[in-house]
């Protein structure tokens, strides 16, 4: 069997930032373990596999170790294929996905996710969580990952986590967030128990991260980026209880699977 596959950089401009996912567009679906087995191999945070279906196509993603419910990186990288590559005609790409309906609408270089807003709650700092991040945040909220919250910039970039710890943590990951000098909010993610140490761009994290900024700064249009060692910038646009997340993307690569 042989499958295309394009390793596509998203949120980023050019090659080498933003973060890395590989995109394989198929005809019908292989089964589980065989998509398992392929993420496993690329050994990338993502791996997204998408079906046509009808006018829209079924999207799904998968880490080295699991499925996962929601990924932005990898759907604003298979949106790039759909758009550049396999020359979708329309503006706007339909993804039904484990998260519900996806919408991805290209707008010159920038492709914009309608995604949907986390609820965070407040909640009591875990120990595993400061002795993991080797500093106690000010804030602790919680939703699918743990939100810590810092006073600088500084501090976030600074911090050197213990993924040991933070992988027996009881959610998926662990974001970390402070003000930013020169967007409105800066923010790292860590997921270890997904076999991603540390993801260098992650749009689901920001439908956590642009709620909780939106409420604190008091606007609904945010300037965000994630200061891990690739680096990403990602606007942000609060709606509701749906967010858009934009940002570019670019082909680094295109292969063919044989197995």
């Amino acid at each position: 069997m042989k499958i295309k596959q394009y390793q596509v950089d998203a949120f980023a401009n050019r090659a080498f930032e933003g973060n890395p996912a590989a995109v394989c567009p198929l005809e019908s679906w292989l089964d589980d373990g065989q998509l398992q087995a392929i993420a496993e191999e690329n050994n990338l945070s993502e791996t997204a596999f998408f079906v046509p279906a009808g006018k829209s196509f079924e999207l799904r993603w998968f880490t080295p170790v699991k499925e996962v419910d929601l990924c932005g990186h990898a759907t604003l990288a298979a949106a790039h294929v759909i758009f550049e590559i396999l020359d979708h005609a329309e503006p706007v790409v339909t993804f039904e996905t484990r998260s519900g309906r996806l919408f991805v609408e290209k707008q010159g270089r920038l492709l914009q996710m309608d995604f949907p807003a986390y609820t965070l709650l407040p909640c009591e700092t875990p120990e595993l969580l400061a002795q993991g991040l080797g500093v106690r945040p000010v804030e602790v909220l919680a939703a699918d990952d743990y939100l810590a919250v810092f006073d600088s910039e500084a501090t976030v970039r600074s911090i050197e986590p213990n993924h040991l710890l933070l992988g027996q943590l009881d959610l998926r990951g662990v974001i970390v967030t402070a003000p930013g000098t020169d967007v409105d909010f800066v923010s790292r993610f860590f997921a270890p128990k997904l076999g991603v140490p540390e993801d260098p761009v992650t749009g689901s994290a920001h439908c956590a991260l642009a709620p909780y900024w939106a409420g604190k700064l008091g606007k609904n249009s945010l300037s965000a980026r994630q200061v891990s060692k690739r680096g990403g910038n990602l606007g942000c646009e609060v709606r509701g209880n749906r967010m858009l997340l934009s940002g570019s993307a670019v082909t680094f690569m295109e292969a063919e699977i044989t197995f």
